[in-house]
């Protein structure tokens, strides 16, 4: 799948609060305190005359651009924790390899934490390179599986 990943910054708290249904805050304060990496549809071919359609810019921010998921992550003791992860299986997958990049330039380890019913999240932990290693703890009265990811070497 082809996507463009970009920093998230505090101008997209919106967007991904809609994606994971909660409020805009607390998203924002998630941008703020960890490492949040979005997937977006890489920009299309605006054609040879793109530069003078318009004088309407935008105010240098990014174009109108679609988000197909996120991954936020943050480092405690030694170990990258992904703390929310949204977006289709092929997505999530390419958004796991932000913080499995970081771990293993750092020598940690990744831990993640999913519902059992996300399914695409489990389909893209085990192709990213994620073991298995137990029951988690229940979330919202959910089970959930721990998730590691060990760098070789």
């Amino acid at each position: 799948m082809d996507v463009d990943v970009r920093d998230a910054v505090e101008a997209d708290a919106e967007t991904l609060g809609a994606i994971v249904d909660l409020p805009t805050d607390a998203l924002r304060n998630v941008v703020h305190d960890r490492t949040v990496r979005l997937a977006v549809e890489p920009p299309s071919d605006p054609g040879p005359n793109a530069d003078v359609e318009s004088d309407e810019g935008d105010a240098g921010g990014a174009p109108d651009e679609s988000v197909l998921g996120f991954v936020a992550f943050d480092v405690r003791e030694g170990t990258v924790h992904v703390t929310q992860l949204a977006g289709d299986a092929d997505v999530a997958e390419r958004l796991l390899a932000e913080p499995v990049r970081f771990a293993v330039t750092e020598g940690f380890d990744v831990s993640f934490v999913v519902p059992d019913s996300d399914t695409d999240a489990k389909t893209a932990a085990r192709a990213a390179g994620f073991e298995a290693i137990g029951s988690g703890p229940l979330f919202d009265g959910e089970a959930t599986t721990r998730y590691r990811f060990r760098p070789e070497g």
